[in-house]
């Protein structure tokens, strides 16, 4: 039986999903050309943008929060799968590859997420938004460091943990969003 968390997190992934089959199928996968740095600094400027409607109040383009979330979801899931097929020079995934991939890279991600929820006792949900959003942020200052020191770390968890996090941040955030509508 399923808690209600993986419920929601169910229901979240498969909007992002969604977006992720549709947007492959309209560009292919052309997020292949990326290098990690790339993707990772392609969702810092998603959680820059929210960071910064946040404190303002303030958004002039439109486009919803919701939105960025899902975008951090999906650029991370691919840095997942550009970090795992880094010795592979096919640019072009089939559609059927990309979603399998992105299916594999979600699945250990929730997996992790059961675990640490399980241990933290659902902590996130009394958490603002707004602190999950810096904990984005700094997740992401972590992989640039790690990303500028050629992926060396001395005790810490490289890149893939940190992406994982951003995740299920993110994912907790689209929670958090769809029960305060």
């Amino acid at each position: 039986m399923m808690t209600k968390t993986e419920e929601q997190f169910e229901k979240e992934i498969k909007t992002c999903r969604e977006i992720f089959e549709k947007k492959t199928r309209d560009y292919g996968t052309s997020w292949r050309i990326l290098r990690l740095p790339s993707l990772t600094d392609q969702i810092f400027i998603k959680a820059n943008r929210i960071r910064s409607i946040e404190e303002t109040g303030e958004n002039r383009i439109g486009d919803d929060v919701r939105g960025e979330y899902i975008a951090m979801v999906n650029y991370a899931v691919m840095a997942l799968i550009q970090q795992e097929l880094a010795d592979s020079s096919t640019m072009e995934l089939p559609i059927d590859k990309a979603l399998e991939l992105y299916d594999k890279h979600l699945g250990s991600t929730v997996r992790l997420m059961l675990d640490k929820n399980h241990d933290y006792g659902e902590a996130w949900r009394q958490m603002r938004i707004s602190s999950m959003t810096d904990l984005i942020l700094m997740k992401l200052r972590r992989i640039k460091q790690i990303e500028d020191n050629d992926g060396n770390t001395l005790v810490s968890e490289g890149v893939e943990g940190g992406y994982m996090d951003i995740i299920n941040y993110s994912l907790f955030c689209l929670i958090r969003l769809s029960e305060t509508k």
